[in-house]
Formats: C-alpha cells, sequence, structure tokens
C-alpha cells in the first residue's frame, strides 16, 4: 500500500480530490470543503482551534481506508 502523506501545508481541495474519503472528517470538525477549501489544512485547523497533528492523523487514516 502506497503510503498517505497529507501536511498541514496542503489545500483542503487537494486533499478532497486526492483522498475522497477524508471529507466525512473534515465534516465532522467542521472544515468548509467547498468555499473554504481553497485555505490550507493547517490555516483551518488553527481558524477554529483544532489540532492540526490530530486532524492530519484522522485524515491520513480516513484516506488509508479508502476502497481501492
Amino acid at each position: 500500500m502506497a503510503e498517505t502523506k497529507i501536511t498541514g501545508d496542503m489545500v483542503i481541495n487537494e486533499v478532497v480530490r486526492k483522498y475522497p474519503w477524508t471529507l466525512p472528517v473534515f465534516h465532522r470538525y467542521s472544515v468548509d470543503s467547498c468555499c473554504g477549501g481553497a485555505q490550507t489544512v493547517g490555516f483551518a485547523a488553527g481558524s477554529l482551534g483544532i489540532s492540526l497533528d490530530e486532524l492530519i492523523a484522522e485524515l491520513e487514516a480516513a484516506a488509508q481506508s479508502s476502497p481501492k
């Protein structure tokens, strides 16, 4: 299995495009993946007071669980 690498510098829309199974994680944290999707994961986490490390861990777990 290829390693999934999501970083705080990635744009939300890029993450969702590459790893569609991350969308529910963004929704659970109330991260705007539509109009705010042009922001970075790090910026969104900081603006919402979310732990970036926790958010990335959940996003990577979701991306890796995606059916191939």
